[in-house]
């Protein structure tokens, strides 16, 4: 059967650019939804916030239905969306909603994805972006990461494949990820941040006349090292077990600190060490960890971008 997104359009009161924004690319993350239905409401009650906007926007509040009805961060046939893109027309479910969302990606002139750390993580407030090799998109994407006005703000390799931002990348749409928070809850400070992210992010496309907010950003930083912006593969669990963790969302942490324990099913005690210096981004809040995943993501904060 063939698959089908559940989209939510709406055009201003004058022509303009087009832009995408998309929550649950995972199934499991539950404030991006949240907030594009509240960017729904606004839109389709023309709220005063959005009712002089320009352009058109495409709204899609869940993009993984089948990973979302499981409430897992991906659909029965196991593969991780986000590591599948650009998918396949006659594919698994999985590689058929890729291939639909990536030819609303190529039809957008920007692109904004929501996330969160899932029911397993946490992650630190933060925008994020390829180090796109166009020069002119890559200003694009840095000026809409600093218009979403999270704390952290975070370019990586533009290398990573799979991606709905590598689809972004090959069609040089400007395109941002955003994540808040996770850990299988959906924190109304997270929607709202989230909602007027995207709505400060249509200010600065010019497709929105709104006061800019006071500036939230403390670290913005870019790093090109390969494998960078993979949080999969950051300080993994050497073994299978229970995660005891010796740190906290946003701790600033030293090269060989300790990260926390894994504790076996036969009692012996492994410690993971940082294997850099930096931010805590991202923290295993799922206890129970396999061997090889991720338990903590640092960020080097040595390499910001002036302001």
């Amino acid at each position: 059967m063939q698959r089908q997104l559940r989209t939510f359009q709406y055009s201003g009161k004058s022509p303009g650019k087009r832009l995408l924004i998309t929550g649950a690319v995972h199934g499991d993350e539950f404030e991006p939804i949240a907030a594009v239905r509240r960017l729904i409401d606004l839109f389709q009650n023309r709220d005063p916030q959005v009712s002089t906007f320009a352009g058109h926007v495409t709204l899609v509040p869940i993009v993984n239905e089948s990973a979302f009805l499981r409430g897992h961060r991906c659909g029965s046939d196991g593969l991780d969306l986000a590591r599948t893109c650009p998918g396949r027309e006659d594919g698994s479910e999985t590689e058929q909603t890729a291939w639909l969302l990536s030819q609303l990606i190529r039809q957008a002139d920007y692109y904004i994805d929501l996330h969160t750390g899932g029911t397993e993580l946490a992650v630190y407030p933060l925008s994020g972006y390829s180090l796109h090799r166009n020069t002119a998109v890559l200003d694009v994407q840095r000026r809409m990461a600093r218009a979403f006005n999270l704390p952290v703000i975070w370019g990586t390799t533009p290398d990573l494949q799979g991606r709905s931002l590598s689809v972004a990348r090959d069609a040089n749409v400007p395109a941002i990820y955003c994540e808040y928070l996770g850990s299988a809850s959906c924190s109304p400070l997270g929607v709202e941040a989230c909602t007027d992210g995207c709505l400060g992010v249509m200010v600065e496309l010019e497709m929105l006349h709104r006061t800019p907010p006071a500036s939230q950003i403390r670290y913005h930083v870019e790093d090109d090292t390969p494998e960078s912006g993979h949080m999969q593969v950051c300080n993994p669990s050497p073994v299978t077990g229970y995660f005891d963790t010796a740190v906290r969302l946003g701790d600033s942490v030293r090269q060989g600190d300790l990260l926390g324990t894994v504790v076996a099913m036969d009692g012996t005690r492994t410690p993971v060490m940082a294997d850099q210096q930096g931010l805590v981004i991202v923290l295993r809040t799922f206890p129970r960890v396999s061997a090889g995943q991720s338990v903590c993501v640092v960020m080097p904060t040595g390499q910001q971008v002036p302001a």
